[in-house]
């Protein structure tokens, strides 16, 4: 069974446990969304299920898409996500995914877009130690020796000054502390990538699929 979703993050919070413990949450706003296409091995060499989330009016999507919208018999969607299952012939084009596919326990794991800082020092970007800010010093928070030796160019992969953010990041094995189907809410315990309102996908997380498999 599918057990993924897109939603858009709506902020963080704490909620309290049974203990009393204040637990740091991100309230996401999940589903619902639409099967808009399925992929078979047959057909496609895989299986997957295609999601569109967030419908718009047939004016604001491009030719193409318009074209695959009305081709699945599907209002138009803002966005489009695949997510791999074991079988896709139990799902058919139109058929609503909601945030009821999980419950609290679940672990899952959240993907997004990461919060764009713009260029960044490596002070910044990577945690480096400044130097001594004493006025004989004339070394604060530049990046230093590159320990290119006898080389006299910069390694690939070297730590140093640049764009930072603005990344697809996973989040991996949160636990869902509570489910509202009514409001279409999910609460997981912990933060997610990018800024409120930004795009996430929410799936069963790897190593909870991967015990399922093992029981099977």
């Amino acid at each position: 069974m599918l057990k993924a979703i897109l939603g858009k993050k709506v902020g963080m919070t704490q909620v309290f446990d049974e203990d009393g413990r204040a637990v740091p949450a991100t309230v996401i706003k999940a589903g619902p969304c639409t099967v808009v296409q399925t992929r078979t091995a047959e057909r496609d060499g895989y299986c997957a299920v295609q999601l569109g989330y967030e419908p718009v009016s047939e004016r604001k999507v491009n030719l193409p898409l318009r074209g695959h919208f009305k081709k699945h018999g599907v209002t138009p969607h803002r966005h489009l996500r695949e997510f791999r299952v074991d079988d896709a012939d139990q799902y058919s084009p139109g058929q609503q995914i909601t945030v009821d596919i999980f419950k609290p326990g679940d672990l899952v794991d959240v993907t997004g877009t990461s919060k764009g800082k713009g260029f960044a020092g490596g002070v910044k970007r990577w945690g480096f130690r400044r130097g001594p800010m004493a006025h004989g010093s004339k070394y604060h928070r530049r990046p230093g020796s590159l320990a290119a030796r006898d080389a006299s160019r910069v390694f690939p992969g070297r730590k140093m000054p640049g764009r930072m953010g603005g990344e697809r990041v996973t989040v991996q094995g949160l636990r869902v502390l509570r489910v509202d189907p009514e409001e279409h809410l999910l609460v997981v315990k912990g933060a997610v990538p990018g800024p409120r309102g930004g795009l996430v996908a929410i799936a069963e997380s790897v190593k909870a699929r991967r015990q399922g498999r093992a029981r099977s």
